[in-house]
């Protein structure tokens, strides 16, 4: 059978399948990027969904429009106004089969085979696929604790005109980071002076453990005139409510927004009609800030744990920032002592010592750094964090020793 050309221009993800080795009997998994399923708040989604069969079943359980159930695109507009985003109507924003599919979307729309695109090093692995297998050159910017380094960004735009530059300021996966209020100010400035679309990737901003992030790029826009034109917003309920719902939505220019749309009647119609009415009842019911207030106690408790656990076990070995939100610990092995400084072979080793993470390569579009890797608290407790750090400097210590042979 003969196969599409872009096709080969991506892979099966690394990290599905670093998943198929989970299965091992007492594996402690800090691999995975989903939120924990037990502090999902099913009472409220269940009264939610009964609230939508009984309100109007029909519209419930029908087809749909392709912009999104309109009681769901009123209560998100209403909750990013929640968030400081000044004038944002219904009609400005589509809803999307996650967040993923408002990737998808963006590639579709924007990207011909060849096109430049920057991303960050590194950067959520599903949009590197996304985008390559739409035919983009991938462009990296590098970050560190504050996000971006817009002086580098600004140098790459200049000299790759890309097609668009696509960031997550809040939190990113995998890198954890936490992009500045100035430099959020200078992104806004760059985009509207060098007319580059910047995509804002924010599934993971309301997942803060103590102060709240800076305003999203979308709510900073009303501070630079004329710089929402040039963004595009891509928000998500996955990480917040439930992934199961498969609720995402795009805001974008009109022109743009207008493209995406056209593009998703061809893929999947609408997203289930279903999920979104039972996401447009709890969003109204007014439940989601109390259950991102628990939320955000138990994940901020987990990753001091793990930051806590890696210092006491690894030492030097390791080198990280403690991240203010999200779900991840992105890390460096340094070597110290002669210890294993590459990520995947460590992996290799944990595993056998029944305890999984993420090697960082996948996450880097060009020029990986092999020393990286990502770990997550999201899915397990303090205790078995604990556990799982200690399994992790056996296998350190294990390569270590190999290598002294």
């Amino acid at each position: 059978m003969r196969f599409a050309d872009r096709l080969s221009q991506v892979e099966t993800s690394a990290i599905r399948e670093l998943f198929k080795l989970l299965g091992q009997p007492g594996i402690i998994s800090l691999a995975g990027g989903f939120p924990d399923a037990a502090l999902f708040d099913v009472e409220g989604i269940r009264a939610a969904s009964e609230r939508a069969l009984s309100t109007d079943p029909a519209a419930a359980l029908q087809y749909g429009a392709t912009e999104g159930y309109q009681p769901l695109r009123e209560q998100l507009a209403a909750l990013m106004a929640g968030k400081g985003v000044q004038g944002l109507a219904p009609e400005q924003l589509i809803v999307t089969t996650g967040s993923q599919q408002a990737l998808d979307l963006i590639g579709k729309t924007l990207i011909s085979p060849g096109d430049k695109v920057i991303v960050e090093g590194p950067t959520f692995l599903a949009t590197i696929q996304c985008f390559r297998l739409y035919g983009a050159q991938l462009i990296t910017a590098p970050i560190d604790a504050d996000g971006v380094d817009v002086q580098r960004l600004e140098a790459l735009i200049a000299e790759h005109r890309p097609k668009f530059v696509y960031l997550v300021p809040s939190f990113g996966n995998p890198s954890g980071a936490l992009l500045s209020l100035e430099r959020r100010r200078r992104v806004l400035e760059l985009a509207l002076r060098t007319q580059t679309p910047i995509v804002e990737d924010d599934p993971y901003g309301d997942l803060y453990f103590g102060a709240a992030p800076p305003p999203s790029l979308l709510a900073l826009s009303a501070e630079v005139a004329g710089s929402r034109d040039w963004l595009l917003h891509c928000g998500s309920l996955s990480k917040v409510l439930s992934p199961g719902l498969r609720i995402g939505w795009l805001v974008a220019p009109p022109e743009l927004l207008a493209k995406a749309v056209m593009c998703k009647q061809f893929s999947d119609a609408h997203t289930s009609t279903f999920a979104q009415a039972t996401a447009a009842q709890y969003l109204q019911g007014g439940r989601l800030a109390a259950a991102l207030a628990r939320v955000r106690v138990v994940y901020a408790e987990r990753a001091q744990a793990l930051g806590a656990a890696l210092r006491s076990e690894l030492g030097a070995a390791i080198d990280f920032v403690q991240p203010q939100g999200g779900l991840f610990i992105w890390a460096r092995l340094t070597g110290a002592g002669g210890a294993c400084a590459d990520g995947q072979a460590l992996a290799q080793r944990a595993v056998q010592q029944g305890v999984a993470f993420v090697p960082g390569r996948p996450f880097y579009a060009c020029d990986p750094d092999l020393a990286t890797l990502r770990l997550s608290f999201a899915t397990v407790d303090a205790e078995r964090i604990r556990e799982g750090v200690a399994r992790l400097a056996r296998a350190l210590k294990a390569g270590w020793e190999a290598g002294r042979k």
